[in-house]
């Protein structure tokens, strides 16, 4: 049995858990929830695998809740009565942190399913970033360049080879120590369970060529703003599928945990400068993308374009890794002219920071320029100026320039 590695979501939980009576854990399968959960569990329920548990719902509920708190419902969503369960076991006993739901699927909102609100918190997991499979130093951290702290620090030295590996193995936990080889035959079946059997088990008819077309169409995008109406004719072939179908799609991926959009940042502008609304697709983790298309690293490194995509859906991970402890979100953000930003993270205080993510050092100073740019469109006597602004390189070393840009290896961000 491997060794848990510690989570960036670990003290986030404990910290839930202090003020709630409950804690739901959301993310895709295997990113890791259940082996966080567990690790202040004292009692473990597997909904998934346990069918006496799940008829008790029914026959006895009583007995479900009777183990020692925190209690663990793990996979609730195969049972969702849990839900209202939990909420009423919680008004009735007034105290906190006593359970924690993981859930690989997002339930669809349903009449019968109550509010959890002020008694059930949501934390977002997502397969692990760098600092936590121990590819990053975290020397430079985004809580601090958030609250408008100058950042240095120094890279975990990582060759080129090796950072194309860690986009293609991905951050799975159970591929921490797995050759790409390995790694790859992995994902792959991850992917085709999800194609053959957990979105048709939410609701959608079997139809797993056209969603495999869906997949490899959302890979071959990655890291750009793809129209439902250019999906829909990917998916169809000669024939458009319709948009509707499509969108039905997008919602299973999300609600699955596989999809993680970065939707449109709307700041306030000192010019009429039209801004772009349609949101940039990304899966939760790269390795999601190079599997759907059936690419190694030899592909990455032939083709400079898409590896400079793939580098940038790596980076977005882990900001949203880093982010999810402070209530962040990462939206993205570009004009009608052309002018793009990567990622903007912004605070629940009204805190932000933009970043360009760029593959080769070299590029640094067009996309500072481009940052410093991009800063002088915002009307930050409504909006406030940036804690930060930032590139986000693959190697190298971390500092601020003279210009106020900072410089940021990604193996050296951490949260």
């Amino acid at each position: 049995m491997k060794a848990y590695l510690p989570r960036v979501a670990d003290r986030q939980l404990t910290a839930r858990l202090g003020r709630m009576g409950a804690v739901v854990i959301e993310g895709p399968k295997a990113c890791g929830k259940t082996a966080t959960a567990s690790q202040l569990a004292r009692t473990v329920v597997r909904l998934d695998q346990d069918h006496t548990a799940r008829a008790m719902l029914e026959l006895d509920q009583g007995a479900l809740f009777a183990g020692e708190p925190p209690i663990l419902f793990d996979e609730w969503q195969i049972a969702p009565a849990i839900w209202n369960a939990v909420r009423r076991e919680v008004d009735d006993r007034s105290e906190r942190g006593q359970f924690i739901l993981t859930g690989s699927a997002t339930p669809r909102d349903d009449v019968a399913r109550h509010s959890g609100s002020g008694r059930i918190g949501t934390i977002r997991m997502r397969p692990m970033s760098l600092f936590e499979s121990g590819h990053s130093t975290g020397s430079v951290s985004l809580q601090a360049l958030l609250s408008g702290e100058a950042q240095r620090g120094v890279s975990a030295e990582i060759a080129y080879q090796g950072l194309l590996e860690r986009i293609v193995i991905g951050g799975w936990p159970e591929l921490i120590d797995a050759n790409e080889s390995d790694a790859r035959e992995w994902v792959s079946d991850y992917l085709k369970q999800m194609v053959e059997v957990d979105v048709p088990s939410l609701g959608h008819r079997r139809q797993p060529r056209r969603l495999q077309r869906l997949l490899a169409s959302l890979a071959r995008g990655t890291g750009q703003p793809i129209k439902l109406s250019e999906l829909a004719k990917d998916v169809g072939g000669g024939e458009a599928a319709a948009v509707s179908t499509i969108a039905g799609y997008l919602d299973t991926l999300a609600r699955l945990g596989l999809t993680d959009d970065s939707e449109a940042w709307r700041p306030h502008m000192r010019s009429g400068v039209r801004l772009r609304k349609a949101p940039v697709r990304y899966f939760v983790d790269p390795s999601v993308g190079m599997a759907a298309l059936g690419l190694g690293t030899e592909a990455l490194r032939k083709d400079p374009r898409a590896a400079g995509f793939y580098f940038e859906s790596l980076v977005i991970r882990d900001l949203r890794v880093y982010s999810e402890p402070l209530r962040g979100v990462v939206e993205s953000w570009r004009d009608s002219n052309g002018h793009e930003i990567d990622a903007v993270v912004t605070l629940p205080d009204g805190s932000w920071a933009a970043c360009e993510v760029k593959l080769n050092p070299r590029d640094a100073d067009a996309a500072a320029a481009s940052l410093l740019r991009f800063a002088e469109k915002i009307d930050t006597s409504r909006h406030g100026d940036p804690a930060a602004l930032c590139v986000i390189t693959s190697s190298g070393h971390a500092g601020l320039r003279a210009d106020g840009v900072h410089v940021v290896p990604i193996t050296a961000l951490g949260p």
